[in-house]
């Protein structure tokens, strides 16, 4: 009689329902595209061609991009499959896909390497149904990536513990970290030397090699980091090499940080966990908040469970997971602290607040009887379900205003009737939406565009190559012009009045 392994059938479909919720519909909800994912976009397609940014920076560490900078990161990663697949909304979301889905694995062996398989099934559960972390999957929002990587390196820490080789992973996914969120430059180190600490103290970390491999991996990738805090600070010229540019940014965002207004900011924070809303609608909608309406009261219940937990580890000199956690999940709540966040601000948090919680759940239930833990198991698969049908129909409507649905074939159509002529677009497009699917030539960018703001922390074009950023209509030289405009029936009639044939895109006309 074959043995049926309980715990890896339930890993398996887990997994399966996490991934059905994240590529379900992929690239099209959201739809079309957000303006830091299309900039994003644009920055590999730029890379992979001049090796160069949008500002024309080659390799560089820090994106300029807007002016005040852009994280990197994303835009390597979706450079191989740009390569093979063309520049794409689908293609471009592919790194946070992938990042989003191994995320659910990683919480699963993370919880798994020190506690029980039904632990570790619960946590991988919580988040693979979590509307915050579905929605981040779904689309290329660069800072989301920070979450996924730091997991990585704590994962990897853990893992290396055992296995000395795993530590140059783990430094090597915290040094990536860095790269993809800079707001985490302030918790990162704390978190890693939180970690060596405690491995210290609990007598796990073995004087290996492997060990000052990890350190000199981690401090090559934090290096160019700390030179980019030099160059904007003023304190040395900007660095360009072939191989590495280090920029100076055109506005140095340095003053969001402060600790006047930690009062204020956790005020702030307090609002947003307690509401799971911050009224953003690329992170969250409806009654289902972030992560469903109970769950903050068992994460309270979790958060007594891992506080004791982490105090007799420590005492006895011992690892556990819960100090790993509660030093990730207090680095999370300090960038709430030290800055005005939204949820993707402080998306550090919710990871660790997803994995305490399911100890929560888990251990307030067993408390009654172990069965259960059916109850909570099919409340959240009913909650789940109740969110996934939302996010398909009423969500899909009005989610793709923000995401200016129908941009894409509304440029495509001003494309194929623009040769030999300007084409006028819409300031409220946003130009890297149009540098994205226009696939506009770097050195033509570089050569023609045009400021209306410079220098500034968000920069706004008068015009570049062909294209012109206005919503003014031009009555004259009618034959000289393709029109890209938000779509408005006092628009519409006077293209029309002007002998423009007008054809509509959801949200946008085009007159030609």
């Amino acid at each position: 009689m074959v043995r049926i392994d309980k715990i890896r059938v339930c890993f398996w479909l887990i997994l399966a329902l996490g991934v059905f919720a994240r590529v379900f519909l992929f690239g099209d909800v959201p739809g079309d595209i957000n303006q830091d994912e299309a900039f994003a976009g644009y920055n590999a397609f730029t890379l992979m061609h001049s090796a160069a940014d949008s500002y024309g920076y080659r390799l560089p560490v820090y994106l300029t991009a807007w002016g005040s900078g852009m994280n990197a990161l994303e835009s390597y990663l979706m450079i191989p499959f740009v390569a093979i697949f063309g520049l794409k909304v689908w293609v471009i979301r592919l790194p946070m896909l992938i990042v989003g889905v191994l995320s659910l694995v990683a919480v699963y062996h993370l919880v798994r390497r020190f506690s029980s398989g039904k632990l570790a099934l619960a946590a991988m559960f919580l988040v693979a149904i979590s509307p915050w972390h579905i929605m981040l999957s779904r689309w290329a929002l660069e800072s989301n990536l920070a979450p996924g990587f730091v997991l990585f390196g704590i994962l990897f820490f853990v893992k290396g513990l055992e296995k000395p080789k795993l530590l140059v992973a783990s430094a090597l996914s915290f040094g990536l970290s860095l790269y993809a969120y800079a707001t985490v430059w302030s918790v990162v180190p704390f978190i890693v030397i939180a970690c060596v600490a405690y491995a210290l103290w609990a007598r796990s970390l073995r004087h290996t090699r492997y060990v000052w491999i990890s350190l000199g991996v981690l401090v090559a990738l934090a290096c160019p980091l700390v030179l980019f805090l030099l160059v904007n600070k003023g304190v040395i010229p900007e660095i360009k090499l072939p191989f590495l540019s280090i920029p100076k940014l055109v506005y140095f965002r340095d003053s969001e940080i402060s600790f006047a207004h930690i009062p204020r900011n956790l005020a702030n924070l307090a609002n947003i966990l307690v509401k799971q809303n911050d009224y953003l609608p690329w992170n969250s909608f409806g009654r289902h908040g972030l992560y469903y309406p109970a769950t903050l009261a068992f994460f309270l219940v979790g958060f007594c469970v891992f506080v004791w937990n982490a105090i007799q580890d420590i005492r006895r000199r011992r690892l556990g997971l819960s100090t790993f956690v509660l030093v990730w999940l207090f680095a999370g709540l300090a960038i709430g602290a030290l800055i005005q966040v939204n949820v993707n601000r402080v998306n550090l948090l919710f990871l660790p607040l997803l994995i305490v919680s399911a100890f929560g759940i888990v251990f307030a239930f067993e408390r009654i009887h172990v069965r259960a833990l059916v109850v909570p198991l099919f409340a959240y698969l009913i909650c789940f379900a109740t969110f996934e049908k939302e996010y398909f129909t009423t969500y899909r409507d009005r989610i793709g205003n923000y995401f200016c649905e129908g941009i894409e074939d509304a440029m495509n159509l001003a494309l194929s009737k623009s040769a030999g002529k300007s084409v006028v677009v819409d300031p409220d497009v946003s130009y890297p939406r149009v540098l994205f699917y226009g696939k506009v030539p770097l050195d033509s960018y570089l050569s023609t565009v045009k400021y209306t703001n410079f220098p500034s922390a968000f920069l706004y074009v008068r015009s570049f190559d062909k294209y012109i950023f206005t919503d003014r209509i031009i009555p004259e030289h009618r034959q000289d012009f393709v029109y890209l405009l938000e779509n408005s029936g006092a628009r519409m009639k006077t293209l029309q009045d002007l002998g423009y044939n007008v054809e509509c895109f959801g949200k946008y006309v085009v007159g030609y």
